[in-house]
């Protein structure tokens, strides 16, 4: 009799929990709003050139800080891709602690210097500290180095969810700011005086700039440089990378919480029989803008992971100096799961062929669900 009334518990709880869940989704909407972005004026837009001059040289000293384990794949490294490009400053990726550092969802590379030996070569700071997501918004080194960083005059840039990691550091108490959608409200919340900015992709305010989410740091990168190099060397680099504009307009309400978002969350993680490793050959001069978008991507569709591999152990240097460590030392991959060679491919259109291709192999939804993760406007790209 007790085992058939644990049973009967059993079932009636997961009905419940059925029951609730479809409410939940049903709860959703069933699609986010799709309108024309509002414009920026030229006040506005010289304004936030004007607030991210060079605080302290004429040739910038930039430090892209993370912590060792899981900090955002596209995150860390598109920033520094595209201001390596552009050669308007010293750029230099940094962790808290030594040895290689692993990105999530993909990737694993060698960090240039730690924090403690930055510090000891520029004990005057930073002009520029960019800040991306981290899997721990509260790590006590990375937060007491960007405060420090911070009083030293640094302009400080929170990419993505870096943000939280920016207002955890005590930088965004009565600042205009914004954040990933999906964690807008958890960044409210945290700090109450932060005083939220929708429909922009760049907010600056009094020496800290935030972003909306991942991609977002594609325009930040252009803004950052015509800031300091003006408006015609921003339009090479933006040429260069495939980015014909990168001014702050955005429209919120297109990132949202929907159904169809839940339901291919869901469906793509349970199908797990299904899930997909994808092998991408790491070879030196490797654009690692490319790379990062390509393996971001493929590794946010809940059915695949982006793995790299070398046919020789040891790291790969990329175009500008990134030492990328493959995941894998293998001689070839399986030909129906090798992803195309990222090659000369100008980095948005890198993204928008592996969007493509994602849709090929998984649908539109599935692509949709990669896009809204990445915060990406992807029918506006594609215009």
């Amino acid at each position: 009799m007790n085992s058939r009334r644990v049973l009967w518990s059993a079932i009636g709880a997961i009905a419940l929990a059925a029951v609730i869940g479809g409410a939940w989704i049903l709860s959703l909407p069933a699609a986010p709003s799709v309108a024309t972005p509002p414009a920026i004026t030229q006040d506005e837009r010289d304004a936030t050139v004007l607030a991210l001059k060079p605080p302290k040289r004429q040739r910038p000293l930039i430090a892209i800080i993370g912590i060792n384990d899981a900090t955002e794949t596209t995150d860390y490294l598109m920033p520094y891709g595209i201001l390596k490009r552009a050669d308007v400053a010293d750029v230099v990726t940094l962790a808290t602690r030594p040895g290689p550092m692993t990105l999530f969802p993909a990737l694993k590379i060698e960090p240039q210097a730690t924090i403690a030996a930055f510090d000891a070569r520029h004990p005057d700071g930073a002009d520029y500290v960019i800040v991306p997501a981290m899997s721990r918004d509260d790590d006590p080194e990375a937060l007491q180095w960007i405060r420090n960083q911070s009083a030293k005059k640094a302009i400080i840039i929170g990419v993505c969810v870096g943000a939280k990691v920016v207002g955890d550091a005590g930088l965004l108490h009565g600042k205009r700011a914004t954040t990933h959608w999906y964690s807008v409200k958890e960044l409210r919340g945290k700090h109450p005086t932060m005083r939220y900015v929708e429909d922009r992709r760049l907010v600056v305010d009094d020496g800290v700039a935030t972003t909306t989410g991942i991609t977002a740091s594609m325009p930040m990168s252009l803004a950052l440089i015509e800031a300091i190099a003006g408006r015609d060397k921003a339009r090479a680099v933006g040429r260069d990378i495939g980015l014909a504009d990168w001014d702050a307009r955005h429209e919120s309400d297109e990132f949202r919480f929907t159904r169809p978002f839940a339901l291919t969350a869901i469906g793509n993680t349970a199908a797990f029989w299904a899930h997909e490793r994808f092998g991408i050959e790491l070879k030196e001069g490797v654009d690692e803008v490319s790379l990062a978008l390509v393996a971001d991507a493929w590794s946010r569709t809940y059915r695949s992971q982006a793995v790299t591999f070398a046919r020789a152990a040891g790291a790969q240097q990329s175009r500008n100096g990134i030492r990328i460590l493959p995941d894998e030392v293998a001689t070839s991959w399986p030909a129906e799961r090798l992803l195309p060679s990222v090659g000369d491919r100008k980095p948005a259109e890198a993204l928008d062929n592996a969007l493509q291709e994602i849709t090929a192999r998984y649908g539109t939804r599935t692509t949709d669900f990669v896009a809204m993760q990445l915060e990406y406007p992807r029918h506006r790209a594609t215009q």
